[in-house]
């Protein structure tokens, strides 16, 4: 009995103590830049500049089915599954779009990179590299673990919320995540939208 409970007093331990260093070291992971124009509790108001972002899309099954196999698509070009086997630092947010029949994940390339400067994805890949526009961006934060009904929730919450303010939307609806899916504690996620907004 005893051992057992020492056993497990051990296991717990190295548990916080891996999600403590887990939460650290994404705290030092490079985020997108962005500048709040408006903020109020978990919504804010962003304005984004152009980006460089590398995106793999397939066939929509929502974001539990396909999420999965986009990460591991866009990790494989970053871990080095390149022409130039190259390795690229891992960046904050990943985005996720679900467009009609398509699903999309996209990642941050670096602040350091310019276009020109990233490796061309192995032959066969499904990858883009492109830049995106600036854009302002209305954003619900929320915490925990995603999955399809939360999404479905918190895009009809940021929708009354846009509603509720007289603000149109310009885009479609995206999410954005923040942490890898091993980490429990301190999750950030946000579900964001292109908006038709005149900056003071």
């Amino acid at each position: 009995m005893k051992i057992t409970i020492i056993i497990g007093s051990i296991i717990l331990v190295l548990a916080i103590v891996f999600q403590g260093w887990t939460y650290m070291s994404t705290k030092k992971t490079e985020t997108q830049r962005y500048e709040v124009l408006e903020s109020e509790g978990a919504f804010e108001i962003r304005f984004y500049p152009e980006a460089i972002m590398i995106t793999s899309s397939r066939p929509n099954a929502g974001y539990k089915e396909s999420s999965g196999s986009l990460f591991r698509t866009l990790a494989g070009y970053i871990f080095g599954g390149n022409q130039e086997q190259e390795k690229i630092a891992m960046t904050s947010p990943v985005h996720m779009s679900f467009q009609d029949s398509i699903s999309s994940m996209s990642f941050v390339m670096p602040a350091e990179y310019k276009l020109e400067d990233l490796p061309k994805p192995a032959e066969g890949s499904d990858i883009d590299i492109h830049t995106t526009d600036s854009e302002i961006l209305a954003t619900l934060r929320f915490g925990g673990f995603t999955n399809d009904e939360l999404l479905r929730e918190k895009t009809e919450e940021l929708k009354t919320m846009l509603e509720d303010r007289g603000i149109s939307t310009a885009g479609d609806f995206r999410y954005l995540g923040y942490n890898p899916p091993y980490q429990i504690v301190g999750r950030r996620n946000e579900v964001v939208v292109p908006i038709q907004y005149q900056r003071s």
